[in-house]
Formats: structure tokens, sequence, C-alpha cells
């Protein structure tokens, strides 16, 4: 069956970096979309970063744009999070999910929590001030 596993959470002071992977399993790695969301105390499960695996496209959301890196390494099945320059308002818990067995017009890389049928458990990330 189909396992997304996130690692890389923690805590970390405001301005600092961290990296978040996901290993993905159980299915053609390279027919796919894979996302990034978090989901923060009180507050809707967001998307921040998607790559169509097969083409290396991304999208962001603009609140971590020129912050954030989504890559992948195809070797390993598996896809990160490069996290710089991080604030307070970042902490949350981070999910990676995949979007398997969709397609979409040209060039689109999906990005809302609806459009991903699989989901990681979640890995937490503290920014302290």
């Amino acid at each position: 069956q189909v396992q997304l596993v996130e690692s890389g959470g923690g805590s970390v002071q405001a301005g600092g970096s961290l990296r978040l992977s996901c290993t993905a399993s159980g299915y053609t790695y390279s027919s796919n979309y894979m996302g990034w969301f978090r989901q923060a105390p009180g507050k809707e499960r967001e998307g921040l970063a998607a790559i169509w695996v097969g083409r290396n496209s991304t999208t962001y959301t603009d609140s971590v744009k020129g912050r954030f890196t989504i890559s992948q390494d195809n070797a390993k099945n598996t896809v990160y999070l490069q996290m710089n320059s991080l604030k307070p308002e970042d902490t949350a818990v981070y999910y990676c999910a995949a979007n398997i067995g969709r397609a979409y017009s040209s060039g689109y890389v999906p990005l809302l929590e609806y459009e991903y049928n699989y989901w990681g458990q979640g890995t937490q990330v503290t920014v302290s001030s």
C-alpha cells in the first residue's frame, strides 16, 4: 500500500533552517505529484509547495516563496522541503502528501488539500522567537 514517511521536523530559532524529507513507497513514484502542507493549531491545513515528479515542475504559496524550496531525489523516491528564514508563524505540523492517479491540464501543479489522496502522519516544526 502507499506509504509516506516524513522526517526532519524539530525546534529551531527564528531565522534558522530545517529540511523536511518524505520518502514514498507502494506505488510508481514518477507518476504523480507530491506536496507539502502544514496545519497550525486552530487553523486549516494549507498547501505550501508541490512538485510534478515526472517533470520537476513546482508551485508555491505566496507566504513561503523565496524562503522554502521543494525538491526531489527520484533514486530515493524522496521529496524534500528546505525551509530557510523560519518565523514563529511557521510553527505547525507539516505533512507530506501524494496525488496519485489524477490528471490535470498542461502545466498545472495541484496545491489544494482535496487534490491529494494520500498523506503522511506529519512532523512537528516549532520556531521560537
